[in-house]
C-alpha cells in the first residue's frame, strides 16, 4: 500500500511538471503588445547563424516570436549568481546562511528582488532595441511601458512557477524549464543546420 501511495504521488508531480511545461509553452506564444510579426520575421531571417539564433535556442523560441517570456529565466539565473558571490563575502549575507532555513529563505527573497532589478533593465534595454530597429507599430512611452512590463511580469511569473515545479514537481524547477524550451527547438535547429550546410 505504502508501494502505491508513493507511485500515485510520483504520477501526481508529473502531471504537474507537464502542466507547468504546457503553460510555459503557451505563454512562448503570447506576443509583447505592440510588435509588428513581419519585420520581426525579417529580422530574423537576416540574422540565421548568428549569435541570436543561440540565445533563441535557450529561450525555447519566445524571443523569436518576441513574446512575453523573451528573456526566459535569465535574470533569475543572474541574481542566484550574484547572490551566491554575495553570499560568501557580504558579512550580512554570511551570517543569514548560519541561520538555517530562516537564513536561506531570507536569501531567496533578496534573489527575487534582484530577478525583478535585473528583468527591470534587461526589459527596457530590449524595448528601446525594439523601437530603435522599427518593430514596434507605434514606438513611444505607452510601447516602452506596455513592453517592460509584460516583459517583466513573464519573467516574474517563469521564476514562479520555476519554484512551484521544485516544491511540487520533479527535480529542479528553473533547469526544467531551460530544458523544455531547448528540446523544443532542437528539431527546428537541426533542420536550419542542414539547410545551411546544404546550401553551403
Amino acid at each position: 500500500m505504502a508501494e502505491q501511495g508513493n507511485m500515485s504521488d510520483l504520477w501526481k508531480r508529473l502531471r504537474f511538471v507537464f502542466f507547468a511545461i504546457l503553460v510555459y509553452r503557451i505563454g512562448t506564444h503570447i506576443p509583447i503588445p505592440g510588435i509588428d510579426p513581419d519585420r520581426l520575421a525579417a529580422l530574423f531571417q537576416q540574422n540565421q547563424g548568428t549569435i541570436i539564433e543561440m540565445f533563441n535556442l535557450f529561450s525555447g523560441g519566445a524571443l523569436e516570436r518576441m513574446s512575453i517570456f523573451a528573456l526566459n529565466v535569465v535574470p533569475y539565473i543572474s541574481s542566484a549568481i550574484i547572490m551566491q558571490l554575495f553570499s560568501n563575502s557580504i558579512p550580512y549575507l554570511i551570517e543569514l546562511k548560519k541561520d538555517g532555513q530562516a537564513g536561506r529563505n531570507k536569501i531567496t527573497q533578496y534573489t527575487r528582488y534582484g530577478t525583478a532589478i535585473l528583468a527591470f533593465i534587461q526589459a527596457s534595454a530590449l524595448a528601446v532595441t525594439l523601437s530603435a530597429s522599427g518593430l514596434a507599430y507605434v514606438p513611444g512611452p505607452t510601447f516602452f511601458v506596455s513592453a517592460v512590463f509584460s516583459v517583466v511580469a513573464g519573467t516574474m511569473f517563469l521564476m514562479w512557477l520555476g519554484e512551484q515545479i521544485t516544491l511540487r514537481g520533479v527535480g529542479n524547477g528553473i533547469s526544467l524549464i531551460i530544458f523544455a524550451g531547448i528540446v523544443a527547438e532542437i528539431p527546428r535547429a537541426l533542420v536550419t543546420t542542414f539547410e545551411l550546410g546544404r546550401t553551403g
